[in-house]
């Protein structure tokens, strides 16, 4: 690949893929591409960026000419709180936004579109520990039948087209980088800055929900490793389980009370409990190690310290 476009490049993980793939492949090469007109000011002066949104495919053909864009990472998303507040607005962006890139991907022939998943395409039905790769998806919310529908388009233009697609279904992302976006799981970094900031964090899940978590250093690894990977040694496309840690609300406040020993966590579960319900405990990323190589790096005593050390030193 030789020139990148990240749409979506204000978003959470977003913004921090795009400084580790210019830090790779060099500033000039990858373009980040944003709905806002003020990203930040390290997003800015370190390469280009352009208004693009995903759901207007004139301006994202626009960038990819200007540009030669050859491939495009698809990170524009609403996720799962958001979605089911406004469904209408999840669908368009997640399925209207992400047809339009793959369409681009055909006509332009691009060489590859990497487009991220989610735990959320598993439901009730699922089996909840250690959920296979291939198994039941029928998610309850909007954002989880957006994801199914995602990873179906995805195969489908590998399969039809020719088009390299590629996804991986993310778990719960931890970073000290970027604050919450309006995923269920955000409770994981909200809860962090509380602790340092205030020493008490109000939780909207309770105490014993245990979901799949990573943090954003193994998530970076994840992603541009499935972008590295050779086509011909995978076997799935759209759709990798990738797990690094799982642990209930409670553990994690424990292994933050090793750092700060009077923080205090009181559990006020609000209609994100019945969506965190329908998720799974823990992920079998048996077809991502064997197809890609990967592996994680970080567990929750390593993630905690570090991403303590690093809020104290933003907040502090």
């Amino acid at each position: 690949m030789k020139k990148i476009l990240v749409v979506g490049s204000v978003g959470q993980i977003g913004s921090e893929l795009v400084m580790e793939l210019r830090r790779i492949y060099g500033g000039e090469n990858v373009v980040a591409g944003g709905r806002k007109t003020a990203p930040s000011a390290t997003l800015l002066n370190s390469g280009p960026f352009e208004i693009c949104d995903a759901t207007d495919p004139d301006a994202v053909r626009r960038v990819v000419e200007k540009y030669e864009i050859d491939a495009i990472i698809n990170m524009a998303a609403i996720l799962s709180a958001t979605g089911e507040q406004n469904p209408a607005l999840c669908w368009d962006v997640n399925i209207n936004g992400l047809y339009h890139i793959l369409e681009i991907a055909r006509e332009y022939k691009l060489k590859q579109v990497l487009v991220p998943s989610s735990i959320a395409v598993f439901g009730p039905e699922t089996p909840t520990v250690n959920t296979p790769q291939e198994t039941v998806l029928k998610p309850t919310t909007m954002y989880g039948v957006t994801k199914v529908a995602g990873e179906l388009l995805g195969d489908y233009y590998v399969r039809r087209f020719g088009v390299d697609v590629r996804g991986l279904r993310y778990p719960g992302i931890i970073s000290s980088e970027t604050l919450p976006g309006g995923g269920t799981t955000d409770y994981a970094v909200a809860i962090f800055y509380e602790a340092v900031k205030h020493g008490k964090y109000t939780c909207f899940v309770k105490e014993d929900t245990k979901l799949p978590m990573m943090y954003m250093p193994d998530c970076l690894k994840a992603t541009v490793d499935l972008m590295q990977a050779d086509f011909n040694t995978l076997k799935h496309h759209s759709d990798f389980n990738v797990g690094a840690m799982s642990f209930t609300v409670g553990e994690l406040a424990a292994e933050i009370k090793k750092h700060i020993p009077n923080f205090h966590v009181q559990y006020e579960p609000d209609f994100r409990q019945k969506i965190a319900d329908s998720w799974p405990d823990s992920v079998d990323d048996t077809a991502a190690r064997e197809e890609w190589g990967w592996k994680p790096s970080f567990g929750l005593a390593e993630m905690t310290a570090d991403m303590i050390e690093k809020i104290r030193a933003k907040v502090l």
